[in-house]
């Protein structure tokens, strides 16, 4: 007789152990480690574009790349991870993000373009990022928003931890020579964690988890399945413009104000330990009143925190600004990561997430992409707020209405929960 028999109907036979957790805060590390990449372009954009005559569309573009690879490489790596193993995947990902800094420290626009883009991005974060949440939620059935939270804070992590350092690397050492030690340095953490910790699936992973599971094909949200995800899809795009301006133009925005570089990229390490912070609070909401519901919450918090940065421009204003939106925007991404595993068969996870996260990434990109656009054709940054702040409006339309749906066409999960 099994353990689950013995227990009889009190209790649902779960997948998660001590390993699940153990396999997450690995995850957590080494995307902590390989989102350190692009943090280097964010902290010395104005270096940077120092060396193309002041103008800050050259870096913008690079670090538009690098979240536009990887979310375009995370639909291939995700299905790659599915055939041969998230280890190798992972393992891959770190040599071309260690490939990509030297290539961009040769300092010519081509080759940043191609080292974010392609190496950092496509075939880099790309192997790393959407394999992991994919292979992390498959540890997890209880706590799986919590989880799925704290491997979304790998980049919140990178900032917190190695922004404010490379703030002093770059001014005593120089952007290009910063990007080619923190390049070794992703080869020599992120390989050996990943062959040690990052083995096969769970057993009962790809097992079906009860009769609540989702059915392949059923309506989602009274949409057809491949309607609701474009939504959510579309969703994502649109609350991660906003977001993505103030952490790729943060260290810049000071600078413009008189804040100097060091203490700008404090200000950006305080807005993603914020995040981190948040993201944790952010995974106990989701897991107790859904993914759609968190996803509604933080994006409310993000517009509100967006209209923050347009009315202060004092330090000690930004450093509360900062706090908020770090506070706000930071569950987001999981959240719409739990909404998919809620609303969706686990058998189509590895597409559907990845899917997903190239429109959140591609926001990321379009977001980084214009803030810069637009200075260089006003020459401030107010103007790009304001847009930013449009789209995360738009964005709380969407998901206002999909809330709405779902109060007439509860997920199964949920209605088990």
């Amino acid at each position: 007789m099994t353990s689950t028999s013995l227990i009889g109907r009190t209790a649902v036979a779960t997948v998660e152990t001590r390993r699940s957790w153990l396999v997450a805060a690995a995850a957590l590390g080494a995307l902590s480690v390989s989102f350190g990449a692009p943090t280097i372009t964010m902290v010395a954009l104005k270096p940077i574009a120092a060396s193309f005559g002041g103008e800050r569309t050259v870096p913008s573009v690079c670090y538009a790349l690098a979240w536009l690879g990887s979310s375009v490489g995370g639909i291939a790596m995700g299905q790659i991870a599915e055939r041969v193993g998230v280890r190798w995947t992972v393992m891959f990902g770190a040599a071309m993000i260690a490939a990509g800094l030297f290539l961009s420290s040769l300092g010519r626009p081509l080759d940043l373009y191609i080292g974010h883009g392609l190496f950092m991005g496509l075939i880099g974060n790309a192997g790393l990022n959407a394999p992991l949440y994919v292979y992390v939620s498959r540890w997890f059935d209880r706590r799986r928003g919590s989880a799925l939270a704290l491997i979304a804070s790998g980049q919140a992590v990178a900032g917190t931890i190695w922004a404010p350092m490379f703030g002093h690397l770059v001014e005593s050492i120089g952007w290009q020579q910063t990007m080619r030690i923190y390049g070794l340095f992703v080869v020599a953490v992120i390989l050996p964690v990943a062959s040690l910790v990052f083995g096969a699936d769970p057993q009962s992973a790809h097992a079906a988890s009860g009769p609540a599971e989702p059915v392949s094909g059923a309506p989602v949200l009274g949409l057809r399945p491949n309607t609701a995800l474009v939504l959510l899809s579309a969703a994502s795009f649109l609350c991660c413009v906003p977001m993505a301006m103030p952490q790729g133009h943060l260290v810049a925005f000071c600078s413009d104000l008189g804040i100097p570089l060091t203490q700008g990229s404090a200000m950006l390490s305080v807005l993603l330990a914020s995040a981190f912070a948040g993201r944790q609070l952010w995974g106990w909401v989701a897991d107790r009143y859904g993914g759609l519901r968190a996803i509604l919450a933080g994006s409310a918090c993000q517009a509100a925190a967006m209209i923050g940065f347009l009315m202060t421009q004092d330090e000690a204003g930004l450093f509360v600004v900062s706090v908020a939106f770090g506070l706000g925007f930071s569950g987001i991404i999981p959240a719409y990561v739990l909404a998919i595993r809620e609303l969706f068969p686990a058998s189509e996870a590895s597409w559907r997430v990845s899917s997903l996260l190239l429109c959140s990434g591609s926001g990321m990109a379009f977001g980084g992409w214009m803030a810069g656009a637009i200075y260089d054709y006003v020459g401030f940054y107010a103007v790009a707020f304001a847009a930013g702040i449009l789209f995360n409006l738009a964005n709380l339309a969407v998901i206002g209405s999909l809330v709405w749906r779902q109060q007439r066409y509860p997920s199964p999960l949920l209605a088990r929960a």
